[in-house]
Order: C-alpha cells, then structure tokens, then sequence
C-alpha cells in the first residue's frame, strides 16, 4: 500500500505538465516569462485550495535550482522564522537561492511579516506566499509592494477531469465515464479534492461505478467561507443581480448562499438596503416587503425561510429601479460634511421664549397643513444648491 496520498504523487513537476493555470502558463504569460528570464520573484499566489498554489511554487524553485523551504503560517513560530533566515544566509554564502514558500500566508500576523521583510528587500529570500484570502487586507503594504500577485483560478471541469483521466492512467484504475464526470463535478475546482475522492472510491471498489463515487464522496458542501472571499463575492453578485433585474442569477446566488449555511437574516438585512438604495421612490412597496420578508425570516427560520428569501428576492428583481434617493442622500451628506457650521435661518429655528421671538427667531411659521413661505430653508450660503433632482420620474 503507497502511503503517499494520491494528490501528492500526481503532482505536476514541469510546467507543461501543469492542467487548466492557461490565464498565468504559457507563451507570453507571467510564470512562463518569469521561468524563461530566470530571474526569481517574489509572488503571492492567490487562489481557492486545491488550485495548485504549492505545486507552482515547487516548480518554480526546482527551475531557479533554488534551495526551496517549505513552512506553514499555521504552525511555524519565531524560532521556525529564524531558522530559514540562517539557512538561507548559508545558501547566500554557496552562491546558491533560497525561494521560501510560505503556505496560508494571511495567518501570519503584522510582526510575523515585517521579520521577513528585511530579508526579501536585500534578496537573501525570494518569498512564495499563498493565501486564499485576499492579500490586500491580509498581506502587509510593504511586503505586498514587493511582490507580484499572480491570481490563481479555481480549476474548471475540464481540467479536473485531464487531471482525474491522468490519475487514472497512472494508477491502472478502472473507472465508468458517468463517475469520472460525478467526480469532477463534485470536486468544486479543487484537484487535491477530486483526486481524494478518487483514490477513497479506488479502496472501496476495483471497478468505480458512480455509486462508488457517491459512496465516497458523500455529500459535498460548497466551498464557502462566511468570512472569507466567496462571501463576499457572492453576496455581491446577488445585490449585483437583483439591481440588473436578472431573477434567474439572483435566485442562483440565493441558493449557493442558503446551501451554504449563510445566516439568512444576513441576507434579508442586505434585502432591505438593496429596498431604498436601489429601488426606492420606484417602488414604495419594496421597503414594507423587504422589511417583512427579514422580519418573517427571523420568526420562521430555515429551511422554510429560504421560499420566504426567493419570494422577496423574485419581487426586488422585478421591481422598477431608481437610484434618485441615493444619490440626493449622498449628495446631501457631502454637502453636510462641507459646511458643517451653517447657521440655521432663524426663522426656521425654535423660538421657546419671548426674547428669542423678539429677536425674530421662527417669525413667519405657522401650523397648518400645506404651510409654505417663500424663503430659504437652506442656510444663506447654501441656499441655491440642490440635493434633490426635481426632474427626476421618480
């Protein structure tokens, strides 16, 4: 029995070998380019797991003929972070590279990242960073302002199954083609998943039927961090749809975030912002219904509030669209925050005693409905500036 794991001994050495990466491999793309010059750089891969971030940066090192250490920002400590300076110190002295790859990178906190940034700026170390959260938050400026980030994607279909087809060869498994294609759905464009279910179904049975697969692999749950990346860029494409009245991408987005496990109120809160941001004078309604649809969410609960989510987010879609509030609302706050200290007319302002209406303060008002004067309402020096579109339909 080979102890190694399926992934691991499937591992692309070359980069010819490497499946589905054509947006960064090949003529005239950068790690291509960046092979042929022979010049190492510093880089952040940056991708979903399984997407082959470890691999390009073995590749890599093995083409610079670089010493390539290897350490996880998960477990290494300061003694693991003084070790490599001190080895790759020696490669220096050997006229040889060092290229360190450090594996989930964004859990390196600021300290952690500023010890390696004296090394990476005088070349000791030529850093390869992987990271499934984006480095713009996770990565430190000036480390990030040294290094490339090469965005890694997440492997489609038709690579996870050349890669699957590989696999199989290699290893003499016979396999029906109906599973390889369940395999390479469920895998969620991750290899080292693909490959894993591959070599469990493997131990399960000599010839994989797509009962194996469905045996081995279970019932898969999307790849979806409530804090991460894909939160966002999903919960984004759902407000992103809704706004351009596609009902159809609007209810996919839902459901991958419901099938997710994402807090539905989540959800309706960003329902009801989407209501005034915008629909709103389009569409009075939308509000009362968004505002129902997270209240009726926060008494049902799941799973029935997702039927109560995809009626709310079937109605916003269809809804007219006007952005007219928003932006008056926008434009009022920035001319708030430029004249922060404008007198109130003082007709407009209180007038609780005698003096003060001597003084003139709220001359002129009355109560009585339709009341209008023809003054400013707007402090004098504001008085000829308009927030609110009176042209607009809305």
């Amino acid at each position: 029995m080979n102890r190694i794991p399926l992934a691991e001994r499937m591992r692309p050495q070359k980069l010819d070998d490497v499946l589905g990466q054509t947006d960064i491999i090949g003529d005239g793309k950068i790690l291509t380019e960046i092979v042929r010059k022979g010049e190492p750089v510093n880089l952040i891969f940056w991708g979903p797991p399984g997407t082959g971030k470890t691999t390009l940066a073995r590749i890599l090192a093995h083409e610079f003929k670089a010493d390539f250490i290897e350490i996880s920002a998960v477990t290494a400590g300061k003694k693991d972070v003084e070790a490599v300076v001190e080895r790759a110190k020696t490669n220096w002295n050997l006229s040889t590279r060092t290229v360190l790859f450090v594996d989930e990178i964004h859990r390196f906190n600021k300290a952690q990242q500023d010890a390696f940034l004296p090394h990476v700026e005088s070349g000791l170390i030529t850093l390869i960073g992987a990271t499934t959260e984006n480095p713009s938050f996770e990565v430190i400026s000036p480390l990030l302002s040294r290094s490339r980030v090469v965005i890694i994607q997440p492997l489609d279909k038709n690579a996870i199954l050349a890669i699957l087809e590989r696999a199989c060869q290699a290893e003499s498994i016979t396999i029906d083609d109906d599973a390889l294609d369940l395999l390479a759905e469920l895998s969620g464009g991750d290899a080292r998943s693909a490959l894993g279910d591959l070599e469990l179904a493997a131990s399960l049975d000599d010839h994989i039927t797509k009962d194996t697969v469905v045996k081995a692999a279970g019932r898969k749950l999307p790849g979806y961090d409530k804090k991460g990346d894909r939160h966002y860029d999903t919960i984004s494409a759902f407000i992103k749809s809704m706004r351009g009245s596609d009902t159809d991408a609007a209810l996919y987005y839902l459901a991958r975030m419901v099938e997710s496990g994402e807090d539905p109120k989540f959800i309706a809160r960003r329902m009801v912002i989407f209501a005034s941001e915008d629909i709103g004078l389009a569409g009075n309604g939308a509000l009362s219904l968004a505002t129902a649809c997270f209240q009726a969410v926060e008494r049902v609960g799941m799973p029935e509030s997702g039927l109560i989510l995809a009626h709310a987010t079937v109605a916003l879609c269809l809804s007219k669209k006007s952005r007219a509030t928003t932006d008056a609302w926008y434009a009022a706050l920035d001319l708030a925050r430029k004249t922060p200290n404008e007198p109130v007319p003082i007709w407009l302002r209180n007038a609780p005693t005698k003096l003060m209406r001597d003084l003139g303060f709220g001359k002129g008002q009355k109560w009585e409905s339709g009341f209008h004067l023809d003054k400013n309402y707007l402090p004098d020096s504001i008085k000829d500036i308009r927030i609110w579109n009176k042209n607009t339909n809305q």
